[in-house]
């Protein structure tokens, strides 16, 4: 063997061992997973704070992003070991029920209505009821997410409050999460309920636009919560927690804050208010 190829040969050598050296740092690397909702994932929030949170701890959290009535289903089944999702009611009962820890706030944004740019059904305002009422009585598409989503469950209550069994003509479910439902909206000209941080990620928005907003029932509460190893043993807890105590820490709660699109704020800590 000459000197050279000798050479070629144990830098090859070495080229393989750096490999091996980084497949093996990943590996052990400790990992979780998260069921979280499809707006914290397409709003760009988790490309944004995930990173941070690896920083701060060396720990990967794998997401699996669903609306929040199926994250909750995939903690009650033992399939996540935390969840980041938006809709109080059903997590305070799945805390009750024995699955969660213990749900803790980390911050909130709001719902909009958005629709075409003309309004057909003279929807504009701040109040979503009356919004929701006008919406119905017209021929005007409203494109529903039907999936038990966190968004899904305000647009419901909405619906509840304006005393409407029946939402019109033009409404219609599309089961999907919220970016596939503005787009099915965008591209029919169609009404539809979104909260703010996908809207400001939304790309393909063609004519549509915010309509309604301001009213104070349009607050969208996230809270975090650690599925409970009592009734899962297999859960990464001590992982698991110590997310929850770093987005519920000043540190957390600066880079949830820190998250902006076009200079404007997507999402507001309140962790400790």
């Amino acid at each position: 063997m000459t000197r050279r190829t000798h050479l070629i040969s144990l830098a090859g050598w070495l080229a393989v061992a750096l490999t091996l050296g980084s497949s093996v740092a990943q590996a052990q690397a400790p990992s979780m997973v998260m069921a979280s909702t499809t707006s914290t994932e397409q709003s760009g929030l988790f490309s944004h704070l995930l990173p941070a949170f690896k920083q701060a701890s060396g720990i990967d959290i794998k997401v699996v992003a669903l609306g929040t009535g199926q994250a909750l289903d995939t903690g009650r089944r033992g399939d996540a070991d935390v969840l980041f999702v938006h809709d109080q009611v059903a997590e305070e009962k799945f805390v009750a029920e024995g699955f969660g820890v213990k749900r803790l706030p980390v911050m909130y944004n709001d719902f909009v209505l958005v629709g075409p740019a003309n309004d057909p059904a003279k929807a504009r305002g701040k109040d979503i009821v009356s919004a929701l009422q006008k919406v119905a009585g017209t021929q005007a598409g409203f494109v529903s997410r039907g999936d038990k989503s966190g968004t899904h469950a305000a647009e419901l209550r909405f619906w509840k409050q304006a005393g409407l069994d029946n939402k019109g003509a033009g409404y219609k479910e599309c089961g999907c999460g919220m970016g596939p439902a503005l787009n099915i909206a965008s591209s029919t000209g169609a009404y539809a309920l979104t909260d703010r941080g996908t809207w400001l990620n939304f790309k393909n928005r063609q004519d549509l636009q915010i309509l309604v907003e301001g009213d104070k029932s349009l607050f969208n509460q996230y809270g975090v919560m650690v599925v409970n190893p009592a009734k899962h043993p297999h859960v990464k807890v001590d992982l698991a927690q110590k997310f929850v105590d770093w987005v519920v820490s000043p540190a957390g709660q600066a880079s949830i804050n820190g998250y902006k699109i076009g200079g404007e704020q997507l999402f507001f800590a309140n962790a400790n208010k």
